[in-house]
Parts: structure tokens; C-alpha cells; sequence
């Protein structure tokens, strides 16, 4: 697999308008009606992605293996949020993230994610061969 075009600085971003449907309550993760840190999770990881997905191999994507964030500040409904990732390390297969999101008026969250890189069709194969075996 070549993963030459994979390397420390490449950047990725991604971005709400927070809404009803992205807080704790509608998700489960509390009673407050703020930003929930599965929501801002995701924006993460899809900041990650975006980060590296054109530059993959043919038949290849890369799966969440590891986060260590914190979410230390709320952000209402109607605010913006944009997460950013900036790959720091490769590592054969494995990807390593800093990770950050802010709203209009500080940042709410940041942290380190690991991806690891994997052939589609093989993975596919083995989650629906444990599907079968359940």
C-alpha cells in the first residue's frame, strides 16, 4: 500500500450551525440544551477525514481507532462550530491527529485522534462475517 502522499501537516476542517437535533438532550448525553461532545466528536473525526481522504489508496479509508479529547466550553443553539485536524505522525497504517474545535467565540474542544488506514472490501468482509457467526 502506498501511503507516500500521506504526511505530517496536512489539514482538514468541518462545520455546523448548531441545531436542536445536535444537542445533549436529542442525543442522550445530557439535559442541557448545548452543543453535545458526540456531536462535536464527529465533527472531529470528519475534519480528520477530510483531512487525508483524497490522498488514499484506491479501495483504501480510514477508520477511528482512538480519541482523547476534552469539551470544556458550551456552545447554544444557532452558533457556528467548525472543528480542524492537522495530521501529525504516520505511522505505517496508523494515523495520528491533533484536533481542535472552536465556536464564534473560543474554543470548546481539542485533543489527539488516531485512524488507522484499511482495505474497504476486507473490512467489509469481516464485519459481515461477524454478523453471521452473532
Amino acid at each position: 500500500m502506498n501511503v507516500t502522499g500521506l504526511r505530517p501537516g496536512l489539514e482538514g476542517s468541518a462545520e455546523i450551525v448548531v441545531g436542536t437535533r445536535d444537542t445533549a438532550p436529542h442525543i442522550g448525553s445530557g439535559r442541557i440544551k448545548v452543543l453535545a461532545t458526540p456531536v462535536m466528536v464527529t465533527l472531529m473525526e470528519e475534519a480528520a477525514l477530510h483531512a487525508v481522504e483524497g490522498l488514499l489508496p484506491e479501495g483504501h479509508q480510514t477508520v477511528g481507532i482512538r480519541l482523547d479529547i476534552t469539551h470544556t466550553a458550551a456552545t447554544p443553539v444557532g452558533m457556528r462550530v467548525i472543528a480542524r485536524a492537522e495530521l501529525i505522525k504516520v505511522d505505517g497504517r496508523r494515523l495520528t491527529f491533533r484536533v481542535s474545535a472552536e465556536d464564534e467565540k473560543e474554543l470548546i474542544g481539542e485533543g489527539t485522534h488516531e485512524r488507522i488506514i484499511v482495505n474497504v472490501a476486507r473490512f467489509d468482509e469481516r464485519a459481515q462475517d461477524k454478523a453471521v457467526r452473532s
